[in-house]
C-alpha cells in the first residue's frame, strides 16, 4: 500500500496540483502575480492598510454610506488590479485598461465623500452626476463580479436591471409599472438598499474581519493541526482516509467560506489516500465535495453566512449558530454513515496505527491553536458583538501562536496574513455587491413577493408541496453561487413562500440556505464536485450525482426541522430536542443504508424500499407515523444483523 502518511505530507507536488485545480474551478485563485516588485509592494500596502481601516472602524465607525462606498471602491480597485479581464491577458503585468478601471472604482467613493451633504439634502432626487456615477458603479460591479465570481451571478444582476426597466412590457404577474434608468441607478448608488445594501453592510462589518481571522489561523498552522488530528482520530478505522477527509474538510469549510477552495486544499491530500485504500475515484471526490460544502452550514462560522442571516432576521449571531448546530451534525453524521457502510460493504481497511500520529502528540505540538476558536465561541456566547469578537480573536491568535516555535508568527507573517485575508475577501465582497443589485431590484419591483405567490400557487395549499417547490427554486437559484450571495438571493425570493404557512422565519431561512448551498453539488453546475473530480480523475457529472447521494441527510434534515422546529433548539424543551434528534438519527441511518444497499449484510430491493419509506415518514410530526417508522427500521436492522450472524457461523 506504500506509505500514505508520507504522501500526505509531501507538500510540493500536492500544492502545485491544488493551485492548478483552484485556478480551474475557483476564479478567485486566478489572480495576477506581478513581475514588478513595486506593483507587488503597492498591492501589499493597499491590502494591509485596508485591513487596518476595518479594525479602526470597528471602534470608531464612520457614516454608513461613506463606509460602505469606500469598502466597495477599494474592493473593486483591487479586483481590477489583481484579476485580468480575459484568460489570455498577462498575469505578470498590469494593463492600462485595468489601471483606469481601478481609478474609476475609487472615484465612485470619492464622489460620495465630496458631495455627501448635497446627496443628503436632495432627499432622493438625483442629479445628473448621481445617475452617471450610479451607472458607472453598476457596470464596475458587474465586471468585477464576472472576473472573480463567474457569469452566473453577473448575468442574474444584469437581467435584474433589465427587468426593472422593462416591467411595463412583461406579461401577467411578472409585469410592473417600470422604472427609468435614472430611478434604478440612483436607487443602487445613493441609498443603502441597492449595491450598498445589507450584503455589503455585512461584508464591510463582519465578513472581512472573520476572513482575516481565518487567514491568521491558516498562517499559524491550523490546517496542519486539523489534518493531523483527523488522522489521529479516524485514520485507523474502516475507510479511515474518507473519515479524515470529512472531518478536516468540515472544519476548513466552515472557516474558509469557499467550498471549492476547501475541496482543493484538503482534497489534494485526502483523495489520493482514499483511492489508495480502495475507494473508487468518483466516491472519493464525492466525499470530499460533500464534506466541504457542509462546512458552509457548520457553526460557529458557517462560512460567514450566519452573520447575514442574523442581520436579515434581526437575531443575535449566537442564536443562528445554536439553531444550526444539530442539523449540521446530522448532515455530517449521514455522510460518515455512508462512508462507513461503503467501507464495511467493500471490506476497505483504514491506515495502520503505527503510520498515524497520536492524539496526545498532536495536541502537545499544536493543540494551543484550538484556543482562538474556543475564545471565539465563548465571547459570542457571552453576547459580545461579532466585530469586537473578530478583532479580539485575531489578536488572541497572534499571541497564542507565539507559544510554540512551529506556530509563532513574525511581523512578516502577520502582514502576510492581513494581505491574504483581504485578498480572500475580494470574491465574497464582489458577489455581495452584485447580489445587492439583484436584491435592490426585487425590493424596488416587488418581484420577491411575486415569486413567493407563484410557489404558493404551485403548492396548491399543501405545505409539503410548497417545501418541495421552494427546495427546487433554491437549488436553481444557488447554482454556481458562493454561499453568501446564494443565501441572500434564496432568502429574498424563496423564503417568503413559507411565511404563508406560518413557518418560523429562522426555520424558513435555514431551509432555503441548506438547498442553496447543496446546489454546489447538484449537476449541471456542481462546482465543488467538479473540483473534487479534477483531483480524483473521475467523471465530473458522475461525481456530482455521487455527491448528491452522499449529501442525502442535507436533503432530508431541512424538511425535518420545518415539521419539527425543536431540532433548531430555538424555544424548545430538552425532551422535545432529544426526541427529534434520536428520531432523525434513525431516519438518516435508514436512508443511508437504503442508499448504500447494505447494513450488516446486503439489502434486497424490497428491504431498501421499506427503509426509504420509513425514513421519509419519520420527517412528519404525527406520533403514529414516527412509531411505525421506528418499528420498521428496528425490525429490518435486527433481521439484517441475524443474517450476518448466520452467514458468519456458516462460513466458520
Amino acid at each position: 500500500m506504500g506509505d500514505p502518511i508520507r504522501s500526505f505530507t509531501e507538500q510540493q507536488s500536492s500544492e502545485n496540483k491544488a493551485m492548478a485545480m483552484l485556478q480551474k474551478y475557483d476564479k478567485e485563485s486566478a489572480f495576477r502575480v506581478f513581475h514588478n516588485k513595486w506593483l507587488r509592494l503597492m498591492i501589499s500596502v493597499i491590502t494591509v492598510a485596508f485591513a487596518f481601516y476595518h479594525f479602526y472602524t470597528t471602534y470608531s465607525p464612520i457614516v454608513t454610506l461613506k463606509h460602505r462606498s469606500l469598502h466597495v471602491a477599494i474592493i473593486l480597485c483591487l479586483i481590477f488590479l489583481l484579476y485580468p479581464g480575459r484568460k489570455r491577458s498577462s498575469r505578470g503585468k498590469l494593463s492600462l485598461v485595468d489601471t483606469v478601471l481601478g481609478l474609476l472604482s475609487l472615484s465612485t467613493a470619492g464622489y460620495i465623500f465630496i458631495y455627501y451633504l448635497d446627496i443628503v439634502n436632495r432627499g432622493g432626487l438625483p442629479s445628473a452626476w448621481d445617475v452617471i456615477f450610479g451607472a458607472l458603479l453598476c457596470v464596475l460591479v458587474l465586471e468585477a463580479s464576472r472576473r472573480v465570481a463567474g457569469w452566473e451571478l453577473t448575468a442574474m444582476a444584469a437581467v435584474s436591471v433589465a427587468y426593472a426597466y422593462l416591467g411595463p412590457y412583461l406579461p401577467g404577474d411578472f409585469g410592473h409599472r417600470g422604472y427609468t434608468f435614472s430611478d434604478i441607478f440612483n436607487y443602487m448608488y445613493v441609498t443603502t438598499e441597492g449595491v450598498y445594501g445589507t450584503a455589503i453592510a455585512v461584508s464591510a462589518s463582519y465578513i472581512i474581519l472573520f476572513i482575516i481571522f481565518g487567514a491568521f489561523l491558516s498562517k499559524s498552522g491550523m490546517g496542519a493541526l486539523f489534518n493531523d488530528l483527523s488522522l489521529a482520530l479516524a485514520g485507523s478505522s474502516k475507510g479511515g482516509p474518507a473519515k479524515v477527509g470529512v472531518i478536516a474538510s468540515a472544519v476548513h469549510g466552515s472557516i474558509n467560506g469557499s467550498a471549492v477552495a476547501s475541496v482543493v486544499t484538503t482534497g489534494a491530500f485526502t483523495i489520493p489516500m482514499m483511492k489508495r485504500v480502495g475507494y473508487k475515484p468518483d466516491f472519493a471526490a464525492g466525499v470530499e465535495a460533500t464534506a466541504a460544502v457542509g462546512g458552509q452550514i457548520l457553526p460557529p462560522v458557517m462560512g460567514a453566512a450566519a452573520f447575514i442571516m442574523a442581520e436579515t432576521l434581526g437575531m443575535s449571531y449566537i442564536t443562528i449558530a445554536i439553531a444550526a448546530f444539530i442539523p449540521a451534525m446530522l448532515y455530517y453524521f449521514g455522510l460518515l454513515v455512508q462512508v462507513h457502510l461503503r467501507a464495511d460493504k467493500e471490506k476497505l481497511e483504514g491506515l495502520r496505527k503505527d503510520e498515524l500520529p497520536r492524539v496526545i502528540e498532536v495536541l502537545k505540538e499544536r493543540g494551543h491553536l484550538l484556543l482562538p476558536l474556543i475564545i471565539l465561541v465563548a465571547l459570542l456566547v457571552l453576547g459580545y458583538t461579532p466585530t469586537l469578537v473578530a478583532v479580539c480573536t485575531i489578536a488572541a491568535t497572534i499571541v497564542i501562536a507565539s507559544f510554540r516555535r512551529t506556530s509563532r508568527m513574525s511581523i512578516r507573517d502577520i502582514l502576510q496574513a492581513l494581505e491574504n485575508g483581504v485578498r480572500d475577501t475580494l470574491g465574497v465582497a464582489a458577489a455581495c455587491a452584485a447580489v445587492g443589485i439583484t436584491v435592490g431590484v426585487f425590493s424596488l419591483t416587488g418581484f420577491g413577493l411575486k415569486l413567493a405567490n407563484i410557489i404558493l400557487v404551485l403548492g396548491q395549499g399543501s405545505l409539503f408541496l410548497t417545501l418541495v417547490f421552494t427546495m427546487v427554486a433554491s437549488i436553481i437559484l444557488g447554482l454556481g453561487l458562493p454561499s453568501i450571495p446564494c443565501y441572500i438571493i434564496t432568502a429574498t425570493m424563496a423564503a417568503p413562500a413559507l411565511a404563508a404557512f406560518g413557518v418560523d422565519p429562522l426555520s424558513a431561512h435555514l431551509f432555503v440556505f441548506y438547498f442553496g448551498v447543496i446546489a454546489n453539488l447538484t449537476p449541471p453546475i456542481a462546482l465543488a464536485a467538479f473540483a473534487g473530480a479534477g483531483i480524483a480523475g473521475s467523471d465530473p457529472q458522475r461525481t456530482g450525482w455521487v455527491s448528491c447521494k452522499l449529501a442525502l441527510a442535507g436533503f432530508v434534515v431541512p424538511f425535518i426541522f420545518i415539521y419539527k422546529p425543536a431540532m433548531l433548539i430555538h424555544q424548545a424543551g430538552a425532551i422535545d430536542i432529544l426526541l427529534v434528534t434520536v428520531a432523525s438519527v434513525l431516519a438518516i441511518i435508514a436512508l443511508a443504508a437504503a442508499t448504500e444497499g447494505y447494513i450488516f449484510a446486503e439489502l434486497n430491493w424490497f428491504t431498501r424500499l421499506l427503509l426509504i419509506a420509513a425514513g421519509v415518514v419519520m420527517m412528519f410530526p404525527e406520533y403514529w407515523a414516527v412509531g411505525l417508522s421506528i418499528t420498521v427500521i428496528v425490525c429490518v436492522f435486527a433481521y439484517q444483523f441475524l443474517l450476518k450472524k448466520r452467514s458468519t457461523v456458516i462460513s466458520a
